[in-house]
């Protein structure tokens, strides 16, 4: 490491760096070729899911090229539709029936309390996958063509969420992308009190951020996974986040070794020889615990875990080498005007400030401060009373776009699934027995039998419940459980459709929680446990990152509940709010530990941990908040999963860095003292007073 660090942050060689590396990077922006990110991915579902198969055998059928968008009319005041208004309906229908692929089958249909009339319109497909807005527009067009004043119209169906979808992520790079920048330089700005040294980590950074986008879709079009929006826009987050962490970690030691080193080339050797394992290893740990999710069952799921780990290599890679060479370079004058001079002495004689008065605090009174903050965490936990999982489709969006609303319209004057088709494939010769065991079932409203291929007949199904809701979910698990038991071949029918697949969807992101959820610990332990070289202090920190992790998760769930509105959580959020906190909460343990564990080596164990945290408090803090406010920034986008990950994150990271790295580690460091680093726990060369 002393090697590296040296022709890193050398005379001539830092230069040399620097160059290779703007070199570098200019060769992979103009020659790797720049992907395209999907904004609504297929489920992922694993082909074994029943809906999956289900979608697999229909493919094969005469309307599998088939889509639909529902358009919606009522009035703007929600008074009844006049006879005026259903001619209307029913002209802008005849012009519907023009687009659509069935004219036949696009016929106005008036809700029986008076409020509402539909229309479907059947499309192809490919048509509307090869230009979604431009269909989307026209469709719209169409049906609000001349209409009166006071009569409005909206599109829904599969094709209306799509296009909210898309318009949801429409800009959403540059948008995100620019809110992250502002909001992190406004921050280093803040930490660093000089209006040039934030320009360095920032830039080097935000080309990290840039270089991990095209290399990401590069490697994912060439591997054949797909990397839609909302992928994208937590591998910025990510990368912005951690790297800045990174920086202010290095740029911290670096600062600190200019106070006792007259020459910055060897400050800065000294800094990344020092803080470059914690970073790597930090780092290392993430970027493990991320593709963990390669195991995963559901595709999204294997897509982030290959972006992210991806993206957080670069991020490390720019953090320990691009960053040393640059800063070394613009010398001192970066931190003017609070440059660092050299003054006699070495580290230990700095003046003591806030972060020592706490450490010797707490040491003074470990049991009282480990008893309350765990106190503080418990009362947290209450808030995941109402835990659930599973948000209906209309909950899935922040604000009220047209396919929302239209869906609320139809749930209200027409069957709430009326939108959400459910279909049962069954054997030819069962259909009629099949139609009796479906219609049979609670929460069925309709059922259809419909075109038949290669010996199995589709039965449409037509709820009572909303789409996606936990209404729908228990009639769809009714019709597997009354089916599977059924006589003869009618056992084999198979229950599919949206609702199906959003009910697989979820269970399988259950199954991958209770799957990568181990391993990340266990990735976790083993990596504490090599760099630190102890068992108990990798289960004590493991302890306070589960700790931090359920707190913020009840805390999460109350203001969903009670703030915000969210009725559940999206499926994938709690998996990824236990990625992100386990993980980067194991930085903070990481840049405490490796420096407490420094410090024994001259001052023993307790007076080595008030040292650490004399040295990293502020630093930590800085990164802590810095982290919590770029994953915030993720509620820029009207998305409700991403907004949850966002507020989930944002409070973990804030108690982590507030509470549980400052507090209650250093108390149960006090606590244990040298059974800390059991079994390295030699006897502590010496305890310092707390004077």
């Amino acid at each position: 490491m002393s090697a590296i660090a040296g022709f890193l942050t050398g005379r001539v060689t830092a230069w040399v760096t620097l160059a290779l590396s703007v070199v570098i990077v200019g060769l992979l922006f103009a020659l790797v070729p720049a992907g395209d990110s999907d904004s609504f991915p297929d489920a992922g579902l694993p082909s074994t899911t029943e809906s999956a198969r289900v979608s697999d055998l229909l493919d094969d059928f005469p309307s599998a090229d088939g889509t639909v968008g529902i358009l919606v009319w009522s009035k703007e005041d929600g008074g009844e539709l006049t006879t005026d208004d259903l001619a209307a309906v029913g002209d802008r229908a005849t012009g519907l029936a023009d687009l659509s692929t069935t004219p036949q089958a696009v016929v106005p249909q008036p809700s029986e309390d008076g409020l509402a009339a539909i229309v479907a319109v059947p499309l192809d497909a490919a048509d509307v996958e090869g230009d979604l807005s431009g269909t989307a527009t026209e469709l719209r067009d169409v049906a609000s063509d001349g209409l009166s004043d006071g009569l409005e119209v909206r599109l829904t169906g599969p094709v209306g969420f799509q296009d909210d979808i898309s318009n949801a992520f429409a800009g959403a790079d540059f948008r995100l992308l620019l809110v992250t920048v502002i909001v992190v330089a406004v921050l280093l700005i803040a930490t660093y009190r000089s209006p040039v040294l934030w320009i360095v980590p920032l830039a080097v950074v935000g080309t990290a951020d840039g270089l991990a986008r095209i290399v990401v879709t590069a490697l994912a079009d060439a591997v054949g996974i797909t990397i839609d929006a909302s992928i994208g826009g937590i591998l910025s987050v990510l990368v912005f986040g951690a790297g800045t962490n990174y920086a202010l970690l290095l740029v911290a030691r670096y600062r600190e070794e200019l106070l006792v080193e007259e020459d910055r080339h060897r400050a800065m050797t000294t800094a990344v020889r020092s803080a470059g394992p914690a970073i790597a290893a930090s780092g290392g740990t993430v970027a493990l615990s991320l593709l963990t999710l390669l195991l995963a069952s559901l595709a999204g799921n294997r897509a982030l875990g290959f972006a992210c780990a991806i993206g957080v290599v670069i991020a490390i890679a720019f953090a320990l080498v691009v960053l040393p060479a640059a800063l070394v370079v613009c010398g001192r004058g970066l931190f003017w005007p609070f440059v660092p001079r050299i003054r006699d002495g070495d580290h230990v004689g700095a003046p003591p400030g806030f972060w020592t008065h706490l450490g010797r605090g707490v040491q003074k009174r470990p049991a009282i401060v480990a008893i309350t903050a765990v106190a503080a965490i418990g009362v947290l936990l209450l808030g995941l009373r109402g835990y659930t999982v599973g948000l209906s489709q209309t909950d899935q969006f922040l604000g009220e776009p047209d396919s929302v609303v239209a869906q609320e319209i139809i749930d209200e004057s027409f069957s709430a699934g009326l939108t959400s088709e459910t279909t049962v494939l069954t054997d030819d010769e069962s259909v009629e027995d099949t139609v009796t065991a479906v219609e049979d079932v609670d929460g069925v409203e309709s059922v259809r039998p419909g075109e038949s291929h290669d010996g199995r007949t589709a039965i449409s199904v037509t709820l009572d419940a909303e789409p996606e809701s936990e209404a729908a979910f228990a009639t769809i698990r009714a019709l597997r459980a009354d089916l599977s038991t059924a006589d003869g071949v009618t056992a084999d029918a198979l229950v599919g459709g949206s609702d199906a697949t959003a009910l697989d969807t979820n269970d399988a992101a259950a199954a991958d929680l209770a799957l990568i959820v181990p391993i990340i610990l266990a990735i976790v332990f083993v990596i504490l446990a090599l760099l630190l070289r102890s068992v108990v202090a990798p289960v004590l920190l493991i302890a306070s990152v589960l700790a931090t992790f359920f707190a913020s998760l009840g805390a999460g769930n109350w203001i969903f509940l009670n703030v915000l509105g969210f009725p559940a959580f999206d499926a994938n959020v709690t998996l990824y709010a236990f990625l992100f906190l386990v993980a980067l909460g194991v930085d903070y343990n990481i840049f405490l530990t490796t420096r407490a564990r420094e410090e024994r080596a001259r001052f023993g164990t307790r007076e080595g941990m008030v040292r650490a945290l004399a040295s990293t408090g502020g630093v930590i803090t800085s990164a802590g908040i810095l982290l919590a406010a770029v994953f915030a920034v993720l509620g820029v986008l009207p998305v409700v999963a991403l907004t949850q990950v966002g507020v989930i994150v944002c409070i973990g990271v804030l108690l982590d860095t507030l509470v549980v790295r400052t507090v209650l580690v250093p108390a149960l460091v006090f606590l244990t003292g040298d059974a800390f680093w059991w079994p390295r726990n030699t006897p502590e060369m010496r305890e310092f007073s707390a004077s």
